[in-house]
């Protein structure tokens, strides 16, 4: 007899068995890590890093099954965004000066890779199994409005301040925006939750989405899987953590700028919800691939920096947040792309080429500046 599911009839908890064990195997193996790793164990963690990944997606997309569009996405994009602050603040209390430039890189890089790889992703694959497929214009514009203001504002703006030289904030200027990157996204937040909530909802599910169409999870499944996702993301970051002198190391011998770590770090840590995007467009669902893209973009922005400058501020750390030249024109150019990409209210196959593009150039200008 083949046991495909991890279920408990009497109390009602259907949950596949992987997706309970893989996260419980990663905090085994923390325990058997020290501060030096070999290269086999790194190997077993790296792999061991994507099963956990894999089921905090899978817990992620079942809690947000039962509480419904757009909380689902909002509460997986705030838990991606907690990995992240995590993540970032660690080093910097332990690398000072590796950290000043750290969360510039993780950010820029988060976002690079949401608008042009995620998004592409997942409009190229929409748009090669549907041709065509609808979203809310409403709601897209509501968040890009937002993502371009907070965006310019955190890493191209810095650049041009004269208070200290670019391409760094003053003390003051590093409180101030972090108070309006919290403005922003409180405002985009109480948009999509509360004022304007239709803007965010998925347009008519397709018949034979089974996802959508299926019994929500009982409330005791929702409770346990909302554990095992809090695990799941607990463990990320502390194998993060822990394999980062590794990913550091392969960098320095490959000969790569240092930018690179930080564009390796945000892959890592947008894992389960760039899985989750593209699932969701996969089956015809792209508001909701929207929804997790760009909230994700949003919060990484918006609550990452002021988490970052207040650390910054308490510890007495020189932080720089302004992007160079080159970075700067990749930023606008995914911004003014996205913005045409879904101005006419529908997407096809060749907007995702083309931030596709926009990605592989990204990527191959970090390794070859």
């Amino acid at each position: 007899m083949v046991f495909n599911h991890f279920l408990y009839r009497k109390w009602k908890i259907t949950l596949p068995l992987w997706c309970l064990i893989s996260p419980l195997t990663g905090l085994a193996l923390l325990g058997f890590a020290g501060e030096q790793q070999s290269g086999i164990l790194s190997a077993v963690m790296g792999l061991v890093l994507i099963s956990v990944v894999l089921s905090a997606v899978h817990h992620a997309e079942v809690v947000a099954h039962k509480v419904g569009e757009p909380y689902g996405t909002l509460i997986l994009a705030l838990a991606i965004t907690v990995i992240e602050v995590s993540l970032i603040v660690s080093i910097m209390l332990n690398k000072a000066d590796q950290g000043a430039t750290l969360a510039r890189d993780t950010v820029f890089a988060a976002i690079m890779l949401i608008l042009s790889g995620i998004i592409g992703m997942s409009l190229f694959i929409g748009g090669y199994r549907f041709k065509e497929q609808a979203f809310i214009k409403a709601g897209v514009s509501a968040a890009l409005v937002a993502l371009t203001a907070i965006s310019i504002l955190t890493l191209v703006l810095p650049n041009y301040t004269t208070t200290e030289a670019g391409p760094v904030y003053s003390s003051s200027q590093l409180i101030f925006v972090a108070i309006i990157s919290l403005v922003l996204y409180g405002g985009f937040v109480a948009v999509q939750a509360v004022r304007h909530r239709d803007y965010f909802l998925p347009k008519d599910a397709a018949p034979g989405d089974e996802d959508t169409h299926a019994a929500p999870p009982s409330g005791l499944t929702t409770v346990v899987s909302l554990v095992f996702l809090l695990i799941a993301l607990a463990v990320v970051v502390l194998l993060s953590k822990k394999l980062s002198p590794v990913i550091e190391t392969i960098v320095v011998n490959l000969g790569a700028p240092k930018s690179l770590v930080g564009v390796i770090i945000a892959a890592v840590i947008l894992l389960p919800e760039g899985l989750a995007a593209i699932r969701a467009a996969s089956q015809n669902r792209l508001q909701t691939s929207l929804n997790l893209a760009l909230g994700s973009a949003l919060a990484s922005i918006g609550l990452t920096i002021p988490a970052v400058a207040i650390v910054a501020y308490t510890m007495g750390f020189k932080i720089t947040l302004g992007i160079d030249a080159k970075s700067t024109l990749l930023l606008i150019l995914s911004l003014f792309t996205i913005s045409i990409s879904f101005n006419a209210g529908k997407t096809n196959i060749l907007q995702g080429i083309v931030l596709l593009v926009i990605l592989a150039t990204y990527l191959f200008i970090t390794v070859v500046p």
